[in-house]
């Protein structure tokens, strides 16, 4: 007879046989829509499984929103989009209060209308074109999973995930991200161009009468029982030291860090790149059917991870040099 702990086990062992064969799936999935950008798709479900939110920086007309919607199809998951502008106020993302009458009685009352927040997956388009305190109210949402309105405190679906987008050529009229607030996404990504093979794919197949239906390929249950198989997974000392070394050192005045550190780097990333260095390891590892992460995991997500937590000096910026110059794997 089993015990507990061998059926448990047994049962983390299916769920990542499971979750490897999904991984194909979500990809011919999306596919049917989305021309390449197989890299960026595997990113955003390692950061939904490791509950983490993305920044993704592209220029306009990569079809960002197209992507996280056929995503959102892809997962069974509710879809919220934010355009945000410079006249957006909070309330316009989390809800606001109503005064509605009772036709029966004639009684008026308030009655919370929930804002786009209140989906599964939202997509934040733009978000560096809002003032700091509509930013700050997303940013608590992602951080806290809960919306507070007229003293009242409400909790968001689960599982609940931010893709926040930046144009990286505009900057009449945008406020920068500060970096507490870059520090509390998961991933900055970086949606380039495609290629030229793929551009002639994409326009042959959106000039076209065809429309793809995107069939379901987890639902939010399993996605949360996922999340938490992510948790679970156990990691080895190694890996662990491994990730809190290679975020130490991007920081100046830490031992390991190396002359060019010292030499470019006004701030390095903190501990919380540590966490996501190593969740992100996890979730990938899940997403290959393996149920211990390795260096190579590390090593695959710390782009993603440290680019958007290392603040450069004016000196870097002047002689060009970038933080995956600076970051030693």
């Amino acid at each position: 007879m089993a015990t507990p702990q061998s059926a448990a086990d047994e049962r983390d062992l299916a769920l990542l046989a499971t979750l490897a064969v999904a991984r194909k799936d979500i990809a011919a999935q999306i596919g049917r829509k989305i021309v390449g950008q197989h890299e960026i798709v595997d990113s955003l479900v390692a950061a939904i499984l490791a509950g983490g939110h993305v920044l993704l920086v592209g220029v306009p007309g990569l079809a960002k929103t197209l992507l996280i919607q056929t995503l959102a199809e892809t997962l069974d998951l509710d879809f919220g989009r934010v355009q945000f502008t410079p006249d957006l106020m909070p309330s316009d993302i989390t809800g606001t209060e109503l005064l509605e009458e009772d036709h029966g009685t004639g009684k008026r009352s308030f009655v919370f209308q929930k804002g786009p927040i209140f989906a599964n997956i939202v997509l934040a388009d733009e978000i560096n074109r809002a003032p700091p305190k509509t930013q700050a109210a997303l940013l608590e949402a992602m951080q806290e999973h809960r919306v507070t309105a007229a003293g009242k405190t409400y909790t968001l679906k689960e599982p609940f995930f931010v893709l926040a987008t930046q144009n990286p050529i505009e900057h009449d009229g945008t406020y920068s991200l500060p970096e507490a607030q870059l520090d509390r996404f998961m991933y900055q990504l970086t949606l380039g161009y495609p290629s030229k093979e793929e551009e002639e794919r994409i326009v042959t197949t959106t000039t076209g009468s065809k429309t793809n239906v995107i069939e379901p390929v987890l639902r939010g249950a399993q996605i949360i029982e996922m999340q938490q198989l992510v948790r679970r997974l156990p990691v080895p000392p190694s890996v662990v030291s491994y990730a809190v070394g290679l975020a130490r050192a991007t920081r100046p005045g830490e031992p390991g860090a190396s002359a060019a550190v010292q030499k470019y780097v006004s701030y390095g990333a903190g501990p919380r790149a540590s966490q996501y260095l190593v969740l992100g390891a996890k979730a990938r590892a899940a997403m290959d059917g393996r149920s211990v992460p390795d260096l190579d995991d590390v090593k695959a997500v710390a782009a993603n991870v440290l680019g958007h937590r290392v603040v450069l000096n004016f000196q870097a910026e002047a002689e060009g040099v970038g933080v995956k110059q600076l970051v030693q794997l």
